[in-house]
């Protein structure tokens, strides 16, 4: 019943945010609109946590936040291999198992991976993901854990 009130309330400020007229036309246009999608995705029965995330909005955020840091930090090591007249770099493919239970926070997981720049998610296998990183040393065992913790918190509420 809460994902299907916060879907609803999502819909209605995300139409009167972007429609930005009051006029009783488009106000009445609007209410059909959403009476139309929250009836076809009940129909379909996907209304679920995944289709209204709003109750861990701040956990995500928050988790965002975290890794726009780590991007940066990424950023620096990537800037001075690539600046570097030898290049260091020692090319790793590596498995790392998740804690992530949801199919959502697998995927948060494995984009996060390939946002930070130096690794990129190869393949996903249940709770093993394959990981192509520019340093072996990057892609340690253990070197993913925190990444993994905050994402299977921000989404599953897990840690």
């Amino acid at each position: 019943m809460t994902n299907f009130i916060g879907l609803i309330a999502a819909l209605v400020l995300f139409w009167l945010g972007l429609s930005g007229h009051y006029t009783f036309p488009i106000l009445h246009m609007g209410a059909g609109a959403i009476v139309f999608t929250v009836w076809f995705t009940a129909r379909l029965k996907i209304i679920d946590r995944e289709t209204s995330p709003y109750l861990i909005m701040p956990r995500i955020l928050l988790y965002w936040v975290w890794l726009m840091k780590e991007i940066v930090k990424a950023n620096m090591v990537v800037l001075r291999a690539a600046i570097r007249a030898e290049p260091d770099i020692e090319p790793a493919v590596v498995k790392v198992k998740t804690r992530c239970k949801s199919d959502l926070a697998r995927v948060v997981f494995a984009n996060s991976i390939t946002l930070t720049p130096g690794t990129v998610t190869v393949d996903v296998d249940g709770d093993e993901l394959t990981v192509h990183a520019l340093y072996a040393a990057d892609a340690a065992p253990g070197a993913f854990d925190e990444m993994d913790r905050r994402s299977a918190y921000a989404i599953d509420g897990k840690s």
